[in-house]
Formats: C-alpha cells, sequence, structure tokens
C-alpha cells in the first residue's frame, strides 16, 4: 500500500502534462513548478516580472493550502529564471509571501520556461508532525 497522496485544487492552474500539482508522501509534500498563469483562463498574467512573480507564489501556496499547509512550511525553495538581473525583484516579492526563517532556496538562470513565462517555483514542505 502506498501513503502517496495527489495534492490537487482548482485555486492554482491545472497540469500542462503528465504531472500532478503535488503529491504528498507523509508529511511531506512536493511541489511542481508553478509559471504565472491565471488559474481560470491558463494563460500567462502579465508581461511583467514581478506581476509573474507575484502569480507564481499566489499558485504555489494555493497548492499548499490544499495540502493542509502553507508557505511557511516549505523547506526548500527553487526558483528558475529566464534573466537573473531580476533576482533583487524576485527577492523583493518573496518577502511578501515569506517570514523568517526563509527557506533554503536555489536560483538558477534558464534559457527558457513553459509558456514564455519569465519565473517558475518548485518547492517541498513539510506539514504536521
Amino acid at each position: 500500500m502506498s501513503n502517496k497522496a495527489v495534492i490537487n485544487t482548482e485555486k492554482a492552474p491545472a497540469a500542462i502534462g503528465p504531472y500532478s500539482q503535488a503529491i504528498k508522501a507523509g508529511n511531506t509534500v512536493y511541489l511542481s513548478g508553478q509559471i504565472p498563469l491565471n488559474p481560470e483562463t491558463m494563460d500567462i498574467i502579465s508581461d511583467d516580472f514581478e506581476a509573474q512573480a507575484r502569480q507564481v507564489f499566489t499558485n504555489l501556496q494555493a497548492v499548499c493550502e490544499e495540502a493542509a499547509g502553507s508557505l511557511g512550511d516549505i523547506v526548500k525553495l527553487n526558483l528558475y529564471l529566464v534573466d537573473l538581473d531580476n533576482f533583487a525583484i524576485v527577492n523583493k516579492v518573496m518577502e511578501e509571501f515569506f517570514s523568517p526563517p526563509f527557506p533554503a532556496r536555489a536560483a538558477v538562470g534558464v534559457k527558457a520556461l513553459p509558456k514564455g513565462s519569465q519565473v517558475e517555483a518548485e518547492a517541498v514542505m513539510v506539514i504536521g508532525d
């Protein structure tokens, strides 16, 4: 018997491929990458990087909440940026959504992201005891 559970919410964008929004295994939740899609229209919300970053964290937050957690339960966050010059902006936006102690994090520059997104984030969250 598996202790793996699929996490899915309509408050975040539907998967655009063969993956789940998140998978819970025990008290660990593995959150798939979120890009700045509006969950209702499945379109990128704006060309503005700051708006995109805000939507990415909003989408992650919705998946965390569906898994009975919060952004504060994230222990590892991976960011993917098409332009590393936006590093300071993503840090500023991240501080709107996270409080100390901040999760461990990596930020990686990439050539391109799905649907022309400028930013993507994936995370690992630990909930409960």
